[in-house]
């Protein structure tokens, strides 16, 4: 794990018998400005790793990019700024967004993608071997959250394996970075994806319109993430345990081996 992710601490733990020290790590979260065709869009806090991934993926959230085909190239500044450049239309003014259940208000969501109608969504099944594989190796992958315990990890699982793992210090983050592993052509929307985060609109709705058929969570989903999964057909599967899903819309596409 590199260096720029993490912080090792000293600390001193109190407690009614007395005090004694104690190394934590801290998860490093950084502010990384998007830039669209050199135009800044907006900025957030980030665990620096997945950046070129990043960027893609927020401006997806946004509205300013929708398929893979728009992305030319990526380029990340160390020095906080994320460059996208894509071939699409120039923006006489901001998108208007939704501030989302983003922690700190920091998750946002274009008021277009929560209007209109879904696309037809990229099919596939997952059965429950690969179920378990997929949310075994998610869990195990992540040191730096069993260091720090301040990052949410996301997977995608396409053909039988583990495409694609990133982790962020919010989860919106992270899912963010899958869907710009997407937009990067690395892999197809056919699969499922994987969080460790609460399933709420935003989550389901970005996973929904890039055409993702499964999504799946370690935890709860809201009330608007399950009728934005109705509404698209996405598979919704909560409290999800290598041998257990709750399956809250669409579980046709879980299959028994």
């Amino acid at each position: 794990m590199a260096d720029s992710v993490k912080l090792p601490l000293e600390t001193v733990i109190l407690t009614p018998e007395g005090s004694s020290r104690k190394q934590e790590v801290l998860a490093v979260e950084v502010p990384y400005k998007v830039m669209l065709n050199e135009k800044e869009i907006g900025a957030s806090m980030v665990l620096p790793t997945g950046l070129e991934e990043f960027g893609p993926g927020f401006l997806f959230g946004q509205g300013y990019i929708t398929s893979p085909e728009e992305v030319v190239e990526v380029w990340v500044c160390p020095q906080g700024r994320i460059s996208v450049y894509a071939n699409v239309a120039e923006e006489s003014a901001p998108r208007e967004v939704i501030i989302t259940s983003g922690c700190g208000g920091t998750g946002k969501i274009s008021k277009e993608m929560l209007e209109g109608a879904f696309k037809p969504l990229m099919e596939t099944t997952i059965t429950f071997p690969e179920v378990r594989q997929f949310i075994m190796e998610v869990l195990h992958k992540s040191a730096l959250g069993r260091q720090t315990h301040c990052v949410h990890g996301c997977g995608f699982w396409a053909d039988g394996r583990l495409k694609a793992f990133f982790e962020d210090v919010g989860r919106h983050n992270a899912v963010d970075k899958i869907i710009g592993a997407i937009l990067l052509g690395r892999f197809s929307p056919a699969g499922a994806i994987y969080t460790t985060g609460r399933l709420t609109s935003d989550m389901v709705l970005k996973c929904a319109r890039i055409g993702i058929p499964i999504v799946m969570s370690r935890t709860a989903p809201s009330s608007l993430g399950l009728a934005i999964a109705r509404r698209a057909g996405v598979t919704l599967a909560a409290y999800a345990r290598p041998d257990r899903l709750n399956v809250f819309n669409g579980p046709d596409r879980i299959k028994s081996p």
